[in-house]
């Protein structure tokens, strides 16, 4: 548990066309809209997280929109839909850190997270990880159902990459 950092302009654009959202940043001295655009943000967030079909018992989510970190709780019962849902918080246009405050039922080994850089390829991150270019489907699959296909990845996307088996 902890914060994990992100790259602010990278991401799913879930903040975009809501005006409430707006209105906050562009008034920021209105605690009242800030409010109302952080609701707006989480549920968001909350929705995209439910478009995933990712397994949470009362699943939390905050958005502060001054620091622009994502604070999301709940209890799970695997590392790896933990470690999704992290990330479905993150890899938002807009965020820049998630507090994980998450449990999980059944604990395991946490997985290494790779930020894309331009040019990157799943191959060539599976070969940085793992050795071997023809792992890059083990980082795809731990990436469904975020990533549609493996060539579908983009520069300050974080992906996990679980351990080598």
């Amino acid at each position: 548990m902890g914060l994990m950092s992100f790259i602010k302009e990278a991401g799913e654009k879930l903040f975009g066309k809501k005006p409430e959202v707006a209105a906050a940043a562009a008034e920021p001295g209105s605690q009242e809209k800030a409010a109302a655009a952080n609701d707006v943000a989480a549920k968001a967030i909350g929705d995209y997280i439910r478009a995933q079909n990712l397994p949470a018992d009362a699943l939390t989510i905050a958005f502060d929109g001054a620091t622009q970190v994502v604070t999301v709780g709940g209890t799970v019962p695997t590392q790896e839909v933990k470690e999704k849902i992290i990330l479905c918080c993150g890899n938002v246009e807009g965020v820049v850190g998630v507090d994980d405050q998450i449990q999980t039922s059944a604990p395991a080994d946490q997985s290494q997270y790779h930020t894309v850089v331009r040019g990157d390829t799943l191959s060539a991150i599976a070969k940085k990880f793992y050795g071997d270019a023809n792992a890059y489907p083990k980082i795809f699959e731990a990436n469904k159902p975020m990533l549609t296909h493996p060539d579908k990845i983009y520069p300050g996307q974080v992906l996990r990459i679980p351990p080598k088996a």
